[in-house]
């Protein structure tokens, strides 16, 4: 989260004049830019877009296009080119959700870096410093009301009987890494009767439920990003066990593609950067709170970023 802290605005903007200033390459066909459904997909996936038009190049905005399953399946698939991913999810990817890389910002995105671009020839470009990380949250007035601060509550509040559902999406409820990973840390189950299984990965589809007490619920799946959370008077509960792995976002490109047009890495990174916890809680809250369009808050950043004309 921390590794790429020492670029200043400074060297951001010298480094974006530079990139408008090059002539585009050549392109063959388009380039394929897709994204996932949630609302910070959106917003990434729409940034890319507007970062490669801006310098050239010739895109096919399919932006979004559907949850992790559909989207990393199309990239394999070479269905599209361009997509922007989170680190933490080489765990799922590959396998391997034991390894203690995942905890760690640099040490994750430099295994699923490595992994991805030896066995698929799928590169990770320059990742964002910010964690988007799966969490649960609750609304403000069940946690003052119940003492609920830590995921440790949970256990208490469901064996209690007291009120506890839950708005997710499937991916959550169903990948290892999330809420299984939860309950076996700290110790609960949720039955069918304390879920609420919404489709797409939107949370703030899950944030809305919980705020609106929707079929009961009153706690939602929520990204670390998520700029509805207090908005909606909702509070995380704290992961106090270190459960979920870093998700820092970063653009993930087909080798192919890439090669073929080298200066995307430079264009998408100076943007990438700017894209702090704080930046993308505001951003994504524009969107999912204030209801703009997910193009025109990207638009609105990268100018104010000096990364657009």
């Amino acid at each position: 989260m921390t590794w790429m802290n020492g670029m200043s605005r400074r060297h951001l903007l010298a480094g974006s004049a530079a990139l408008l200033a090059t002539p585009a390459l050549a392109q063959s066909r388009p380039i394929v830019v897709a994204s996932k459904i949630d609302t910070e997909g959106g917003l990434l996936g729409q940034m890319i877009v507007l970062l490669l038009e801006a310098n050239g190049m010739r895109v096919e905005n399919r932006v979004p296009l559907g949850p992790t399953r559909i989207v990393r399946s199309a990239i394999l698939a070479g269905e599209i080119d361009l997509y922007p991913e989170y680190t933490g999810n080489g765990a799922f990817f590959f396998q391997m959700e034991t390894d203690p890389a995942w905890k760690n910002a640099q040490a994750g995105y430099e295994k699923v870096r490595d992994l991805d671009a030896q066995r698929n020839n799928i590169v990770w470009l320059q990742p964002a410093p910010a964690n988007n990380t799966w969490a649960i949250a609750i609304r403000a007035d069940v946690a003052r009301a119940n003492n609920l601060r830590t995921l440790e509550d949970i256990a208490g509040q469901v064996s209690a009987g007291r009120p506890f559902k839950l708005a997710a999406s499937a991916e959550f409820v169903e990948s290892p890494a999330a809420l299984p990973a939860f309950q076996r840390a700290y110790g609960f189950t949720l039955p069918p009767d304390r879920l609420l299984v919404l489709p797409g990965g939107d949370t703030a589809v899950t944030m809305r439920a919980a705020a609106q007490q929707l079929n009961g619920v009153n706690a939602a799946m929520v990204y670390g990003t998520d700029g509805g959370i207090a908005a909606l008077d909702l509070v995380v509960l704290d992961d106090t066990k270190g459960v979920q792995p870093v998700y820092a976002p970063a653009p993930t490109i087909r080798g192919d593609v890439l090669r073929a047009n080298p200066r995307i890495a430079e264009i998408l990174a100076p943007a990438f950067r700017t894209l702090e916890l704080m930046v993308l809680q505001r951003l994504n809250a524009q969107i999912a709170v204030e209801g703009k369009p997910a193009r025109q808050v990207a638009q609105t950043h990268l100018a104010g970023a000096g990364l657009l004309r």
